[in-house]
């Protein structure tokens, strides 16, 4: 599979499969051997892709949400600069719409869409992601057992209502409270 990133616009996907068609063409016309049908997948980790989705849906084989990027660019905050860093909020209401759409509209266009960056393995965000409707994490093997041991004592009936709730909320200190509430059950 090849996963494209820091996708904007049409223009940049068009351009990318443009390339990968090219590369293709030199290795049949050197007759190496190739997967001539690879997968080809998106990073969503700008705000604009999340916005304008459905020209990835229709190019692509596959998303990937980098919510680490997607998190930085949404609240204009360098994550990496002291000064500003604690502003940085996998909890804020606009990140986390950004994020639940991404999933919904893969979700209904029956395209694979996976998170990684921290959130996939973070433990706490485990079931508001499963009820955002996603299916694929991204981790660290150190990480996988506990979002496994989760993922199997949740129920994702619960776990869709609770996120219909927080998506509801503007106040990120009442989303950390469902959030507390969400993980407790």
């Amino acid at each position: 599979r090849i996963l494209i990133p820091m996708l904007a616009t049409a223009f940049e996907v068009r351009q990318a499969l443009a390339f990968i068609e090219r590369a293709k063409a030199e290795l049949r016309e050197q007759h190496i051997a190739h997967d001539n049908d690879i997968p080809v997948g998106g990073m969503i980790e700008v705000p604009a892709a999340a916005l304008a989705l459905n020209f990835f849906l229709d190019q692509l084989d596959f998303l990937s949400i980098g919510t680490n990027d997607l998190i930085q660019y949404t609240l204009a905050i360098d994550r990496t600069d002291a000064a500003v860093a604690h502003m940085y909020d996998p909890l804020h209401p606009a990140v986390l719409r950004l994020i639940a759409q991404v999933i919904r509209s893969a979700n209904k266009a029956s395209m694979p869409v996976a998170v990684c960056g921290e959130m996939a393995g973070e433990l706490r965000l485990t079931r508001l992601l499963l009820g955002f409707g996603l299916r694929n994490f991204s981790m660290h093997p150190a990480q996988l057992l506990g979002i496994k041991q989760r993922i199997l004592t949740s129920s994702v009936t619960d776990c869709e209502a609770a996120a219909a709730r927080i998506l509801r909320s503007d106040d990120p200190e009442r989303i950390r409270v469902a959030l507390a509430r969400l993980n407790t059950q």
